[in-house]
């Protein structure tokens, strides 16, 4: 006797098989980013360790622009499950003007930690300054990938692919991005509490 599944059925299958895969991809990233962040604890113990290095102030702000994004893309999920396609447009373009701007700030607080006289590569770096390096870096690349899909999600919204039945592009591009904003909250309390 042959089963035959509905499309709700088969949608919700394939909706349950794509967060799947997003959450083991989610899960090896904070397996590498706690490898990162243990190599950085022990490092601490090293002579030449810098005690007195302090985060650059634009890291305060690239935190507060993530976690608002984090808000918005919340918000635009919620309007395209009632279906208001405005309220989307809004909230999916505020938090790509918020990503660009962490990244934009990411950027002005390197040049800041340069600017203090310390120096990421070459004989003038220090361990310290290369740590903080690597892990913003790190992240930085992950939320390429995030500013990517939501370009794509934008994109599929503008050609109303997206409305209260159908919201799995939204659902993965906001869950992404609310695992990067948790893991730059992490990384950037980490990092101002054990440097």
């Amino acid at each position: 006797m042959e089963m035959t599944m509905t499309v709700d059925e088969h949608n919700a299958r394939t909706a349950r098989s794509y967060k799947l895969i997003l959450l083991f991809a989610m899960v090896s990233m904070t397996m590498m980013f706690a490898g990162i962040t243990s190599a950085f604890v022990v490092s601490k113990s090293r002579a030449d360790w810098l005690k007195d290095f302090e985060l650059p102030t634009a890291f305060y702000f690239s935190t507060i622009a993530i976690i608002v994004s984090s808000v918005t893309f919340h918000l635009a999920k919620k309007a395209i499950q009632k279906n208001n396609q405005s309220a989307t447009t809004i909230f999916l373009l505020a938090t790509l003007a918020l990503g660009i701007l962490f990244v934009v700030t990411q950027f002005v607080g390197f040049g800041q930690i340069v600017e203090n006289g310390y120096y990421f590569t070459g004989s003038e770096s220090s361990i310290t300054t290369t740590f903080l390096y690597i892990v913003t870096l790190v992240h930085l690349i992950h939320l390429a990938g995030g500013l990517i899909s939501l370009l794509i999600i934008i994109y599929n919204h503008f050609k109303q692919k997206y409305n209260s039945t159908q919201t799995l592009g939204i659902e993965l591009g906001a869950m992404y991005w609310h695992f990067l904003d948790f893991l730059w909250v992490y990384l950037f309390l980490f990092l101002y509490f054990f440097k």
